[in-house]
């Protein structure tokens, strides 16, 4: 079984179905989305309708972002003009211009959504964590809004690898970070959608119109490169 993280989608629903066929996710395979599916991409309902049809066919877990939060609170009828000029006007946009069109089924993906992943080697989170905490005690500031910008944390005390997102890395890498890696490279920006398998550290990267990024074979061997480092950071 593999347990493969991925980015930041950003409403890029052809960059996540790209992505999707590169992977080739099976019934065994166990995919870890970070969190932030929704806003400033042009498909933001078509992300969301690819994600319920992966959930027939692969096992998934669905962090929550902090664009979500946003979105559940316009639903719930809270103030929207930030979520709206932070990329919520292409989400409105991708259900036919109103907020009333998303369905009943789509706000139950965006309720479900959990705050935090945990496992025996490995913690996903979508944007920070604070490393003295166990992830149930950790503040909603640090889970869903903390840039790595603000703050760089030091490793987690249970002496797990953190994955995460919400930083974007815009030179279009993986943001490797010896004990965290983050997955935001910057889809919506015109970059990469990225993916990550936690164990081999094999990794994939997509555009945001679905295709795979050319220099493969180069990218591949740095990440090798990374993995014998990360390896060697571990021991």
């Amino acid at each position: 079984m593999r347990t493969i993280a991925i980015g930041d989608i950003h409403g890029c629903c052809q960059a996540l179905q790209g992505l999707l066929h590169a992977i080739a996710p099976t019934s065994d395979d166990l995919l870890v989305f970070l969190g932030d599916y929704v806003d400033r991409g042009p498909d933001s309902k078509g992300v969301i309708e690819t994600l319920l049809e992966l959930q027939e066919r692969c096992q998934a877990v669905f962090l929550l972002g902090n664009h979500e939060i946003m979105l559940r609170g316009a639903l719930r009828g809270l103030p929207i003009e930030f979520w709206l000029a932070s990329g919520g006007s292409q989400t409105v946009t991708s259900y036919g211009g109103k907020l009333e069109n998303i369905n009943a089924k789509h706000r139950a993906f965006l309720d479900a959504c959990q705050p935090f992943y945990e496992t025996e080697e490995h913690i996903f989170v979508h944007a920070n964590y604070i490393a003295e905490l166990p992830m149930h005690q950790q503040p909603e500031m640090s889970l869903f809004w903390e840039h790595l910008s603000d703050r760089l944390p030091t490793p987690h005390f249970s002496g797990k690898h953190v994955f995460c997102g919400h930083t974007p890395q815009f030179n279009g890498s993986i943001g490797w970070y010896g004990h965290f890696t983050c997955l935001d490279t910057g889809c919506f920006a015109g970059n990469w959608l990225s993916a990550i398998d936690v164990n081999t550290l094999e990794t994939w990267q997509v555009s945001k119109h679905g295709h795979v990024r050319e220099n493969w074979r180069e990218i591949k061997r740095i990440a090798r490169k990374l993995r014998d480092i990360w390896g060697q950071f571990r021991s």
